[in-house]
C-alpha cells in the first residue's frame, strides 16, 4: 500500500454533552494522496472540522488512527500547517512580523535565512514589499487571509489544513483566493486537506472531493477536470455536469 499523506482509519469521535454522548464521526476511513487537493464536504454539523482538528492532533479521536506520511500525528507536528476560518492575525504586529511567529515558537533560523523565507512567502501569496509592514487594520478580508496563508507556509509544511478559510469572502475574492492555493500546490507539492460548504469551490480546487454522510465518507468523487485549472473551466459543460453530481451525493448521503 503506497504511503498516503494522511491516512485515517476507523476514526471514531465521541463528545459528551448536556443529553449524554453524541457521535461526530463514526469509523471514518479516509487517505490523502501526496501533492494532492482532497476536500471535505457536508452539511454544518456534519464533522468536517472535527476530522481536520483530529488530523491536526487538536481534538483526541475516541477511536481509530491518523498517519501522517506513515508515522504517527505526535512525530509530525513540523509536517502540518492550520489555516482557521478566521485569519487570527496579531493586531499589534506587522504582516511581516505575524508571518513570521511561527518560526519564533517552534525553532530558530539564521537572520538571513529567515529573510529569505519570508520574501519567498509574502511574494508567493502576492505581498507586495509595500504591505509588508502594515498591520491588520490596514488590510482588506482578502490581504488578511493571504497573510494567514503566508504564515502558515513559513515552516515549510508537506500538509496544509484549511477549515473554510474563504467562507467570509465575497465570491471574487474567494475565486482569487482559490487560484493563489491552486498556484501553492503547483509551485510547492503542498498537500492540502480544504473543508468548505460551496460545492463550486469544491470542485474548482479538488483532485477529489469525499462528501460526508452521518459520521463518515459516504462517497468519495474523483474531479476529473484537466490541471492546471482556469477561470475557464467554471462555465464549461464538464464543470456543470460534476456540480450536478456532487449536488446529487450531498442530498443522497445526508439522507441515507
Amino acid at each position: 500500500m503506497a504511503i498516503a499523506a494522511i491516512r485515517c482509519e476507523t476514526i471514531r469521535v465521541v463528545f459528551d454533552n448536556r443529553t449524554g454522548k453524541q457521535t461526530i464521526l463514526d469509523g471514518l476511513d479516509l487517505d490523502v494522496p501526496i501533492g494532492q487537493i482532497v476536500t471535505l464536504l457536508g452539511p454544518s454539523g456534519c464533522g468536517k472540522s472535527t476530522l481536520l482538528r483530529v488530523v491536526a492532533g487538536l481534538t483526541q479521536a475516541t477511536e481509530g488512527t491518523v498517519t501522517i506520511e506513515g508515522k504517527s500525528v505526535a512525530q509530525s507536528q513540523n509536517k502540518l500547517a492550520f489555516v482557521f476560518q478566521e485569519s487570527a492575525l496579531l493586531p499589534w504586529r506587522t504582516v511581516w512580523q505575524n508571518v513570521r511567529l511561527p518560526w519564533e515558537l517552534r525553532r530558530g533560523l539564521g537572520a538571513g535565512e529567515l529573510q529569505s523565507r519570508l520574501e519567498c512567502v509574502l511574494e508567493l501569496v502576492g505581498f507586495k514589499p509595500a504591505d509588508w509592514n502594515k498591520k491588520p487594520h490596514q488590510l482588506s478580508g482578502g490581504m488578511k487571509m493571504r497573510a494567514s496563508i503566508a504564515r502558515a507556509l513559513i515552516t515549510q509544511p508537506d500538509i496544509l489544513l484549511l477549515d473554510e478559510p474563504f467562507a467570509a469572502l465575497d465570491d471574487m475574492l474567494r475565486s482569487k483566493l482559490n487560484d493563489l492555493l491552486l498556484k501553492i500546490v503547483e509551485q510547492t507539492q503542498t498537500t492540502m486537506l480544504f473543508v468548505t460548504h460551496n460545492i463550486s469551490e469544491a470542485i474548482y480546487l479538488s483532485h477529489s472531493i469525499a462528501v460526508f454522510s452521518h459520521g463518515r465518507i459516504g462517497e468519495r468523487i474523483e474531479v476529473d477536470l484537466p490541471f492546471p485549472r482556469t477561470a475557464a473551466v467554471r462555465s464549461s459543460p464538464e464543470f456543470a455536469a460534476m456540480y450536478g453530481r456532487v449536488s446529487q451525493s450531498l442530498a443522497r448521503n445526508a439522507s441515507v
